[in-house]
């Protein structure tokens, strides 16, 4: 696969990440309007986008929002926020209540390992020092008649700030007071008008500092700290749009920002906060039409257009919210009008004009339909769509084309990457910025809450050095590096497959790259021990059609690979190749660019990786670790989601089928939209059984199970859902075969981030650093592991949360056992940041839903056909 399709995905799955979901406080207008005319815009020359300027200065103030009364006093300002529906986080804490590490019996004690030598760690948490002894008391207020606007019902209730006190937070149904009121207490309010509202205070709960309502409270606090600073929030992290970096070179800007967390850790409560960075295009929606609607045919700009921008994220700078671009409405403009709260009806361009002060420059443009998706109110009702104009939404993200250049992609690292010191740097001013504001202190004061200035320090551990064996011997490598693409070459690979009978499809164009290709590949072969004959030559015109033609009349059922070489990057032209050979007519197949293969310099490089990946695809093993379990099936679970067919979901399911771990059987399973939890999971299991037992003539006495993209929120779903299924599965297997399991939860995206002394300095730790103390969780049995190396920026540890258990195995083997899977990935000569079966489930899931959109061929289920 190339890096094209990788970078198309990562563009789309970061987008998504940093969606907020905007509420009526964020919509510039409330709902789709009546439209004026009907008419296609008439799109005018391009105006200059706005540029923004750097401005070095810490924080200053942000505007000011419309006054809502005097009557609106309150401590913490949590008329921003709300426990249920505006923390942006709220399926996070789903997650604080699940407690897998009491039904596991060998942990319940320690899930502490000893192995390896120790290591001095610093880590981005801060101690909550003082956190408050009072008891939370939790309220829920109705009022008589309804009120449905949140922002009257809290000025209603805080008419009695005397009987509910200074320290409070109120989201429009939920009160949480320091103090206790009775059981149930009923006061009068008056509204504006004069009318008499009855509201009723009933205690629901008491919750103590260590619940997970109070943790989830302390973050709202802290977020609301974070508003004090003027920080502005964009998804689940905040921002200073007063202290940008521009890029000017590339026309984009970075924001500066942090993303927090407080949460119960084994010791202490602690704030963990990182560096985050947010980039921006000075590039508009608009002027994006008017480059489009230059380079493309009139009758199809709307249809491209649609595809292009749907599923963007864009920012409005007037107000600092993001929005998902969901719809593109061609029939208003912004002469249309739309009926406002109060019953009056305005145009768009008046609309922006009062509310904002900014003129709309072209009338034509159509508009943006963004849908919410959070339910706001006590009725929990969901907003209308919101309609944004293109000329004020600046897109976000990079394109595609932007991630293939590397000088785009180094000036913004220069910028993004830090290295540990300067990260810890960068981590240890939002401390700093709180400590010098007055009103974040005041907080802090009312709160009884204080956090320590230094970064924790603890102890680690880092684990033996791996042996990596091939073909018989054992490769000595740096550590350090974790990688041995120099120890292997001139090594027979472990398991070489011939290449007797295969096709190479090119242009005529490309002749010239297709044979060095197959020059070189005899050149790197025979040191690999693998035998080769001269491929079949087919020349095809560069179209999608005439290359599967080319397949359908050239490839048999003696056909053991296909290699096409291919012009551009296009990505029907892939998909075409890839859903005929995986799907149709069940082949192992390579595709490269010819470009790739037009530098003499790196050709050899090129042809080694290529002759390495057909080798896998035909079923060949490259290298092994030294696994010491028996008996012991590995698997790895991965989901993606499809875009082209409405957001469905593909589990990959990878299971390996030797000892050595070097062969493994492949499955995926479609679900239906946005379903991350695999639903297939019994049929993909009771297949892979089949599999081991006609490898091994026997059952697996151990399934280990690493089962990545769970998403925040969703462990309790797993937990009480997927575990079960693999529990019925092995049972219907027959009532004597009783395998031991262990599922493990594997997630990349975590704030942690870890650094080592050495040398007076603060540095990555090196590969194998293994870190179970201070920073885990007291109700699971989860550890990090940092097994990568990076040559740029900061490390990125990986959380592993073991939340079923029944093999008694000790802490020390899971974690070495977890370590030796992240070296045996095939398409990369050293170790890698997860399992090698998450990688190889996440690779067949990326394939099939990107480019196949349908189930392969199970004929090719034995093979890594989609490295």
């Amino acid at each position: 696969m190339t890096g094209r399709a990788r970078a198309r995905a990562r563009g789309r799955s970061r987008g998504l990440e940093t969606t907020p979901q905007p509420g009526p406080t964020t919509q510039p207008g409330p709902v789709r309007p009546r439209p004026v005319q009907q008419q296609l815009p008439v799109l005018p020359p391009p105006s200059n986008g706005e540029l923004v300027g750097r401005g070095r200065q810490r924080i200053v103030s942000a505007p000011a929002r419309p006054p809502c009364g005097d009557e609106l006093k309150l401590s913490a300002g949590f008329q921003e926020l709300s426990l249920g529906e505006r923390g942006g986080r709220r399926r996070d804490y789903h997650d604080i209540g699940v407690n897998t590490r009491q039904s596991i019996e060998h942990v319940k004690e320690s899930k502490t390992g000893v192995s390896g030598t120790t290591i001095k760690l610093s880590t981005n948490h801060f101690r909550l020092t003082s956190r408050p002894q009072w008891v939370l008391y939790q309220y829920h207020i109705d009022y008589n008649p309804e009120m449905e606007s949140r922002r009257l019902r809290i000025a209603l209730l805080f008419q009695h700030e005397e009987l509910i006190g200074k320290v409070h937070a109120f989201d429009g149904t939920m009160l949480f007071l320091v103090k206790r009121l009775e059981k149930v207490t009923e006061v009068f309010s008056q509204t504006r008008n004069g009318e008499n509202v009855k509201i009723t205070i009933t205690l629901t709960n008491e919750l103590p500092p260590t619940s997970p309502t109070c943790l989830q409270f302390y973050n709202i606090i802290f977020r609301r700290l974070l508003k004090i600073l003027n920080l502005q929030q964009i998804g689940r992290n905040y921002y200073n749009p007063n202290d940008p970096i521009n890029v000017p070179n590339h026309r984009l800007t970075i924001w500066p920002g942090f993303t927090t967390s407080i949460l119960q850790y084994e010791m202490s409560i602690m704030l963990c906060t990182d560096v985050s960075h947010k980039v921006l295009r000075s590039e508009t929606v608009l002027d994006f039409m008017y480059n489009m609607y230059a380079k493309v045919e009139e009758k199809r700009f709307q249809e491209i257009c649609a595809k292009e921008l749907i599923g963007l994220i864009v920012l409005t700078k007037y107000n600092n919210k993001t929005y998902r671009i969901d719809d593109i409405d061609w029939e208003t403009n912004p002469k249309c009008t739309f009926k406002k709260s109060d019953g009056s009806e305005t145009s768009y361009i008046d609309y922006y004009k009062k509310q904002y002060n900014l003129e709309i420059s072209d009338h034509s443009q159509p508009a943006i339909v963004s849908q919410p998706k959070r339910k706001m109110g006590p009725q929990g009702i969901v907003p209308g769509p919101i309609i944004l104009i293109p000329e004020f939404c600046y897109l976000t993200g990079l394109t595609d084309q932007m991630r293939r250049d590397y000088v785009v992609m180094k000036d913004l690292s220069a910028h993004t990457r830090l290295a540990p010191e300067q990260r810890e740097k960068e981590v240890g001013k939002l401390l700093t910025y709180m400590q010098r504001d007055d009103n974040v202190q005041k907080e802090l004061r009312d709160w009884g809450l204080s956090f320590d200035s230094k970064l924790l320090t603890f102890t680690g551990r880092v684990a033996p050095q791996e042996k990596i064996h091939q073909s018989g011997k054992v490769l000595d490598y740096t550590p350090h590096s974790a990688d041995w693409t120099r120890e292997t070459r001139g090594l027979h690979l472990t398991s070489a497959k011939s290449l007797d009978n295969w096709l190479l499809i090119y242009t005529r164009r490309n002749y010239d790259a297709a044979n060095a290709l197959v020059q070189n590949l005899f050149k790197v072969t025979p040191a690999m021990g693998i035998k080769m004959n001269k491929a079949i030559m087919v020349e095809v015109e560069d179209r999608t059609e005439a290359y599967l033609r080319a397949l359908k009349q050239s490839v048999t059922s003696e056909t053991q690979m296909v290699v096409c070489v291919l012009s551009s990057d296009r990505k029907d032209k892939y998909d075409a190749i890839k859903k005929y050979l995986c799907a149709d007519c069940p082949t192992p197949s390579q595709c490269v660019l010819a470009k790739t293969l037009s530098k003499p310099q790196t050709i050899m490089t090129v042809a080694t990786k290529i002759a390495l990946q057909m080798n896998c695809k035909m079923g060949g093993e490259l290298w092994s670790v030294e696994i010491p379990l028996r008996q012991v099936m590995i698997v790895g679970i991965d989901c993606y989601h499809d875009n082209t067919a409405g957001r469905r979901s593909i589990a990959g399911f990878v299971a390996s089928l030797n000892a050595g771990m070097t062969r493994w059987f492949s499955r995926c399973v479609l679900q239906d939209r946005g379903q991350e939890i695999v639903d297939g999971l019994k049929v993909c299991l009771q297949a892979s059984l089949r599999a081991w037992f006609s490898f091994n003539n026997a059952m697996p006495a151990r399934i280990i199970v690493y089962r990545d993209g769970v998403g925040d929120g969703q462990l309790k779903t797993l937990v009480n859902y997927e575990v079960p299924q693999f529990l019925d599965c092995l049972k219907s297997v027959g009532h004597d075969y009783n395998p031991k399991l262990t599922v493990i939860v594997v997630k990349k995206r975590v704030n942690a981030r870890f650094f080592a002394h050495a040398g007076g300095r603060l540095q990555n730790p090196p590969p194998g650093t293994i870190i179970d103390v201070e920073v885990t969780r007291p109700e699971w049995y989860d550890f990090f592991i940092i097994s990568q190396s990076v040559r740029q920026g900061t490390v990125t540890p990986t959380h592993y949360n073991v939340v079923y258990d029944n093999s008694s195995l000790k802490p020390d083997h899971m974690q070495r056992l977890t370590y030796k899977l992240c070296h045996i990935y095939y398409n990369w000569q050293g170790i890698i940041r997860v399992p090698a079966p998450c990688q190889y489930a996440h690779k067949l899931a990326f394939l099939v839903g990107q480019s196949i959109h349908k189930e392969p061929n199970l004929s090719l289920a034995d093979r890594l056909y989609y490295l």
